[in-house]
């Protein structure tokens, strides 16, 4: 008896614009795992499908007529909680308010596609698909479901924008940083992790996988609530004690060495793992320029980015850490992380800020 189909991720599309209904419909379903079961121009007409039919995961327009999507998302989340990815266009202004998306429990951010722009429209169609998928296998409460396969489309490693590390271990000759990759329900593991550092804690560098501008609103968000200090990385940026650089949305992030001092590169270049920023590009820096001097922090997240570079991390000597499944919204980053074999402890999202002080003492 033949094996039975998978069963595909079905997504409710709710966006004021028909020409976006229609972009998002495209994008979604030139995957074969995911079908869009409707459409909505607003909440209202949104609520009625979703009572005729459960989707798996929703994406919803912040600005739309008769109710805003904030409101719309708070209804949802406190009534009938469904994964809902939060659709924006490229606006500082909107970045504010998806940050309260992201606390009001949206579990991803993407950008609205450009229509007529292809080359645009084939990148930003590989960051939607990802977040579905992401937001499909995301925890909610108690709700769990397997992680589902990333995907036919063919992935580019950090080969393609920096070369391998020569595969020397290099000696503890400077202070730590560590490096940390999120996606899929890092913003919030991300603040859980960042609220527990002393002021005096060891210089980080972070890549979460987030569209461009709106890091640099949830770097502002992170600042206001830690003791460290937070802001999106730029060019050059050194890697301080007590300082977090978080990678800008669009943009690689690199670590650099020179001399006993640290600092980062931001560059363009093509998608890494499907992702720009990504953790492999990072991962791999640091394994190249710090060594054993680096930690590395693999976290919540979909797909496989990050698993290659914790392992030439572990290779050079750094010390690495990967997010339990317990305490994981989607499990997959540290899962192929684990699995790549370059991880050595798991710990609980609770644990890892104190293991990142124990690591910078025993130096």
């Amino acid at each position: 008896m033949p094996p039975l189909p998978a069963k595909k991720i079905r997504v409710l599309i709710i966006d004021d614009s028909a020409s976006v209904r229609q972009a998002l419909t495209h994008v979604l379903e030139e995957d074969p795992e995911i079908e869009v079961m409707g459409a909505a121009s607003d909440p209202f007409m949104a609520a009625k499908k979703i009572q005729e039919e459960l989707p798996d995961v929703i994406t919803l327009d912040v600005e739309m007529p008769r109710m805003d999507g904030i409101t719309f998302l708070r209804k949802i989340m406190s009534q009938r909680p469904i994964p809902v990815v939060m659709c924006s266009s490229l606006t500082e202004e909107g970045s504010e308010t998806l940050m309260q998306a992201l606390e009001a429990g949206a579990v991803d951010i993407i950008l609205k596609p450009k229509i007529g722009a292809a080359d645009h429209l084939a990148e930003s169609g590989t960051r939607i698909r990802e977040a579905v998928k992401g937001a499909a296998v995301a925890r909610l409460g108690a709700n769990r479901r397997s992680a589902a396969a990333s995907g036919p489309t063919a992935k580019l490693t950090a080969d393609a924008v920096l070369p391998p590390p020569s595969g020397r271990a290099m000696a503890k000759t400077t202070e730590m940083v560590a490096c940390i990759g999120a996606s899929t329900g890092g913003t919030e593991a991300l603040r859980v992790l960042l609220e527990q550092l002393p002021a005096n804690s060891p210089g980080i560098v972070i890549v979460q996988h987030m569209p461009e501008k709106f890091t640099a609103a949830f770097a502002k968000r992170l600042n206001s609530l830690c003791e460290v200090e937070v802001k999106e990385a730029a060019h050059g940026d050194p890697v301080l004690r007590g300082h977090v650089l978080i990678a800008p949305g669009d943009r690689h992030l690199m670590l650099e060495r020179q001399g006993a001092r640290y600092h980062v590169a931001v560059r363009e270049g093509p998608l890494v793992s499907r992702h720009r920023p990504s953790v492999d590009v990072l991962f791999r820096s640091a394994a190249r320029a710090a060594g054993a001097n680096a930690m590395g922090v693999i976290m919540t997240g979909m797909g496989d980015d990050g698993a290659r570079g914790m392992a030439e991390m572990h290779q050079a000597g750094a010390y690495t850490v990967a997010q339990d499944e317990a305490s994981s919204i989607v499990f997959g980053m540290p899962k192929e992380a684990i699995a790549h074999g370059g991880v050595d402890r798991i710990l609980p999202l609770d644990q890892i800020a104190r293991e990142i002080l124990a690591a910078d003492r025993r130096r």
